[in-house]
């Protein structure tokens, strides 16, 4: 591994492998695995780790906007990617890249409709999402009729897939609530390719409905924050190895007397005799928020963990190192998931890990472990 000299997110490719296999040995043989990519692949590095997952022969990728498969498709990537919130103002990229969008209601059904009459397409793929209980976006049970009365009326579309999105798959207190999503999934995907007269591919689940709810992997299943390294509970991410790690160095160390302070607004005050602090090149512009702040997060030097006092800065925060042997220039680790997990430095703050590594900014450098 490279010596750390700045602030550098390592991201292992090897686990990123372990947590496919893994998943996908949770799959019948013929189940379809789509890799989401959004939000630079929950932090990471989109367009490596899409290259990398399309040499393992994953079959779909997942983006949220156009914008971000259009970046995958200048990377090289030539396997299909679904668009999960198509707006109609991508419309021209999505065409032009070979994309195929997620048609969410009536407005952006019908208007990609006649996007692609105008463009003179034939059966170009689309996918349907219904709403079963999350109310985020999809259309409804009773939509089918309309639904289908305007994909016959074209020639222009042709629906790729049917899905919907569980909405509390991780937790086993809701196991109700979502095996009643499953069942109005079915009776809704039954209906639907029974009037269309043909069947497109269904697909529900995402991690944590891999793990949970097999009879609910279908034709494909989705899979997001498990790729990266986390199964939404610590006996799922136990099978799991986290694919990133964000670590920098000490810039410098201050030696604080009793009564005097640390960063913005004074919000450190020392209350010892004698305190130590580091300061860290990273800040709330990189991604660790001001929630992080004021002793509830913490980075580890030396297997030692130093909380970080004060205000996080925009770019630098303090740490406490009274009790911590190093120097300037050694190395701190922000998490790794050997010695600190984003989900336990995200839990310290009242967050999730999906907020922390999303938020890791790409001012940070990539490296990129093969």
């Amino acid at each position: 591994m490279p010596e750390v000299q700045e602030t550098i997110l390592e991201i292992d490719l090897n686990a990123l492998k372990h947590n496919f296999e893994y998943l996908k040995s949770k799959l019948k043989p013929k189940t379809l695995f789509l890799a989401v990519v959004k939000a630079f692949a929950y932090g990471n590095d989109a367009q490596e780790i899409a290259k990398y997952l399309q040499d393992l022969e994953v079959d779909y990728f997942a983006v949220a906007y156009a914008n971000e498969g259009v970046a995958l498709r200048q990377a090289g990537v030539t396997t299909p990617i679904l668009v999960l919130h198509t707006l109609a103002v991508n419309f021209d990229a999505i065409l032009e890249n070979n994309l195929e969008p997620n048609l969410y209601n009536a407005k952006i059904l019908n208007e990609f409709i006649a996007f692609a009459e105008e463009k003179n397409q034939n059966e170009y793929l689309v996918h349907i999402k219904f709403n079963t209980g999350l109310n985020r976006l999809g259309f409804w049970e009773n939509d089918i009729d309309y639904l289908v009365s305007k994909v016959k009326a074209t020639k222009a579309i042709k629906v790729k897939s049917l899905f919907s999105h569980l909405a509390a798959s991780e937790d086993l207190n809701e196991k109700e609530f979502t095996l009643n999503q499953i069942n109005s999934f079915k009776t809704i995907a039954e209906n639907f390719s029974k009037a269309i007269g043909y069947q497109p591919l269904l697909h529900m689940c995402n991690t944590s409905g891999v793990l949970n709810y097999p009879e609910a992997h279908f034709d494909m299943v989705r899979c997001g924050i498990g790729l990266y390294g986390f199964g939404n509970s610590e006996i799922q991410s136990a099978n799991l190895k986290p694919s990133a790690s964000l670590k920098t160095v000490i810039s410098q160390i201050h030696h604080i007397e009793k009564g005097e302070s640390v960063g913005y607004n004074r919000a450190y005050k020392s209350d010892r005799l004698f305190t130590k602090t580091a300061t860290l090149p990273l800040g709330h512009a990189d991604g660790i928020g001001r929630i992080y702040g004021n002793g509830k997060g913490f980075v580890t030097i030396h297997g030692k963990k130093a909380p970080i006092i004060g205000n996080v800065c925009m770019d630098m925060i303090m740490v406490n190192i009274t009790d911590i042997d190093c120097k300037e220039g050694d190395e701190v680790i922000i998490f790794d998931g050997k010695i600190t997990s984003a989900e336990t430095l995200a839990e310290s703050a009242g967050t999730i890990s999906y907020e922390l590594i999303t938020g890791i900014s790409q001012r940070v450098k990539r490296v990129i472990l093969k």
